[in-house]
């Protein structure tokens, strides 16, 4: 474990800086990759001499294709790709608009695509390789209905990595497609969310970055496909599809 290489998008802060900052203290070498370059350098410096930043955005392409090459040009592989990007959105579906709906699978879905599309020529060549990508309880349970477009992008992303899953280990079973789905967060996603929002930090019952990074960091070592980061999650999401739709003769 400690001499894998693991590049963590969205790692400036919340989850992927805590999740950098573990790793890095059990001795793997993380690529940080965000936007604001300032707040990702520090994070980097915190993480030590193995810690490489890399400023991109990963709706972007071109910059996911520099990440991937700056990322071999250190370390000369990548062991685990960690697509962490994303963001919420303040908005009842009624009102939603083509802009809401474009960003948030810009954002949401797109990143996740991107890192999946550019990483895996290289986990092929050397075949094996791990990418982690994380969505949201709402991704299971459309159980906010403010959230709407950002729900329905998680329902995507979720029905995306599956697809990868089954179509990559049918040929290269040593490369893994993990899904993380984390319920509220106590970061600063609620008030980032595109029209505003709720400090996450004051919703009851969340949990802190530390337990999900502790829970992605549990994955990168299991490999396990599909992982909820608190306890009775899975039993929630049971009970929210026995409560909805009826067999037809029933």
């Amino acid at each position: 474990m400690s001499e894998q290489v693991v590049v963590i998008t969205g790692a400036s802060t919340g989850i992927g800086a805590v999740l950098a900052q573990q790793l890095a203290r059990e001795g793997m070498s993380v690529v940080l990759v965000a936007r604001r370059a300032e707040a990702l350098r520090d994070m980097a410096e915190t993480c030590g001499p193995q810690a490489l930043a890399v400023v991109a955005d990963m709706t972007v392409r071109a910059d996911v294709q520099r990440t991937v090459a700056e990322a071999l040009a250190r370390f000369g592989h990548i062991d685990v790709w960690v697509n962490n990007v994303g963001q919420g959105i303040t908005r009842m579906p009624t009102a939603l608009t083509d802009d809401d709906l474009d960003d948030m699978m810009r954002v949401n879905v797109k990143s996740a695509l991107y890192g999946m599309q550019e990483v895996l020529p290289h986990f092929k060549a050397r075949g094996r390789g791990h990418v982690i990508n994380v969505s949201s309880m709402l991704g299971r349970v459309p159980m906010a209905v403010f959230r709407s477009a950002y729900n329905g992008a998680k329902h995507f992303l979720n029905a995306l990595t599956a697809n990868f899953r089954d179509e990559v280990t049918a040929t290269h079973p040593d490369i893994q497609f993990s899904l993380v789905s984390p319920g509220v967060v106590f970061t600063e996603f609620g008030l980032r969310a595109k029209h505003g929002g709720v400090d996450s930090r004051a919703i009851p019952q969340g949990q802190t970055p530390e337990a999900v990074a502790a829970v992605i960091a549990a994955v990168i070592a299991s490999r396990k496909p599909d992982v909820y980061t608190r306890a009775g999650a899975r039993q929630m999401v049971l009970a929210y599809f026995n409560s909805v739709g009826e067999d037809p003769a029933a």
